[in-house]
């Protein structure tokens, strides 16, 4: 079996790193901020290593799963990066899967220059939940050349249900940003329709009971609906920072196509507005409560 690295356990990172370990494969991990999946993962037979050189020296196929852009280009490019790890010891065929959401120039731009040296980079944002993560049963939207995508796909099958090839490289992170656009934009719309029609006299639970099994209804909406009712802070767990940087790149991607895209813009500057404010580290449906107590009014009440 091929060696995988793993750099990048956090919510959804510390479910996928565990089944690929689970499914036998010999797994090396990086911690960054959060001894515990580190220890838990070590303690079922993952071994850490220093940094992300090591993983690039020691692995045949490489996984990140971390915040964006800065990230996967510092754990590529850095002094002790993936890259120089890999240079090194003459590696060549290492594969790197981002499953990050990144910017789409940048992956392009990466896969060029880490060809050069023989590494090959894909794109494989995911798709779904940290609980799904766990299960095993998470999306991947891939960007890829054919023969790469087959090769990774045994080890992508441990922690995905669904892997969607939908171009080369670069086109798993755009479509990663367009899926992420609607979701974002439907929390801004809902957001502020809930306080709209607080302001008018409808209630949260009026609203629900018209949207709830309609056309309108969604698993988004039901999840971000699961906290405006119930208070349920863990049904989905998506900060507003990460919504803000992913509507910051889908409008920065939008500029660079020549796309005058003011709903991407006033999307983005809401996210925006509620990161400024301190809100970051708060999830997604609590924009709902943002919004509404900027305009004096509660939804909880």
């Amino acid at each position: 079996m091929p060696t995988i690295g793993f750099a990048g356990l956090g919510f959804m990172g510390a479910g996928m790193a565990g089944n690929i370990l689970k499914a036998g494969h010999p797994l090396k991990v990086l911690a960054h901020r959060n001894r515990q999946p580190i220890d838990d993962l070590v303690a079922k037979g993952a071994e850490e290593v220093s940094n992300a050189a090591a993983l690039g020296a020691e692995c045949d196929i490489v996984f990140l799963c971390v915040t964006g852009a800065p990230q996967v280009k510092a754990l590529i490019d850095g002094d002790e990066g993936i890259r120089a790890g890999a240079k090194n010891v003459g590696r060549k065929g290492l594969v790197i899967v981002d499953c990050s959401t990144s910017e789409p120039t940048l992956t392009r731009e990466l896969a060029a220059s880490l060809n050069e040296d023989g590494i090959t980079l894909i794109d494989a944002p995911l798709g779904g939940t940290p609980t799904q993560a766990e299960a095993g049963e998470l999306q991947a939207i891939v960007g890829a050349d054919d023969a790469t995508l087959e090769r990774v796909r045994p080890v992508m099958e441990t922690w995905a249900a669904k892997i969607m090839h939908v171009g080369p490289v670069g086109a798993g992170h755009t479509m990663k940003l367009l899926n992420n656009f609607l979701a974002m934009g439907y929390g801004a719309i809902f957001a502020e329709a809930l306080t709209i029609g607080a302001k008018a006299g409808i209630t949260p639970q009026t609203f629900d009971s018209v949207i709830r099994g309609s056309r309108m209804d969604s698993g988004f909406y039901q999840t971000f609906f699961q906290y405006v009712l119930e208070r349920d802070r863990n049904a989905h767990r998506f900060t507003l920072t990460n919504a803000h940087k992913d509507t910051r790149y889908l409008a920065s991607l939008a500029e660079a196509m020549n796309v005058d895209a003011g709903v991407a813009r006033a999307v983005r500057d809401l996210y925006a507005s509620a990161e400024s404010q301190g809100d970051g580290e708060k999830y997604v449906p609590e924009l709902s409560d943002i919004v509404a107590a900027r305009h004096h009014t509660s939804l909880s009440d």
